[in-house]
């Protein structure tokens, strides 16, 4: 998995890539830029190519995904998944507002909750969530401050 937080015009993500309870590598670049737009996931590597697939209208398999994301794309922010009730699934992400996905999600948003950045929330995730770590790597989409 991985921690994935946004607050104010600022994404942040961790670098850990797990395989199981194994830590496989610890500076992995997760940010993925394909035909103008912008990816991080959470879940299975495996997964990622198909999910940006679908994102562009190309469906490669039926079987489930485990992973779900968040793109920018047009300006925008929107979280993307497939599941076996909806199918491919996007959602704006409301930039007014915190947000963060992955297994260190309620760390991540809880710190924010409590006044830390983007960044500084995925750096007390990945405290207390194994799967979230290394370095932890930003992206300015708005105004905001790295911090």
């Amino acid at each position: 998995m991985t921690t994935i937080a946004y607050k104010d015009g600022v994404i942040a993500y961790d670098s850990r890539v797990t395989r199981g309870s194994l830590i496989d590598h610890d500076d992995y670049e997760k940010l993925i830029h394909r035909n103008g737009h912008q990816f991080l996931f959470t879940g299975c590597g495996a997964d990622f190519a198909a999910l940006m697939d679908e994102f562009f209208g190309v469906k490669v398999s039926d079987r489930p995904l485990d992973a779900n994301g968040l793109v920018v794309t047009n300006g925008r922010l929107c979280q993307i998944g497939r599941d076996a009730e909806s199918g491919f699934w996007l959602d704006e992400v409301w930039m007014e507002r915190s947000f963060a996905i992955g297994s260190g999600r309620d760390f991540a948003l809880a710190a924010m909750d409590m006044g830390a950045t983007a960044k500084e929330a995925v750096e007390a995730a990945a405290k207390r969530d194994v799967y979230t770590g290394g370095a932890i790597r930003t992206l300015i989409i708005g105004p905001g401050k790295a911090g």
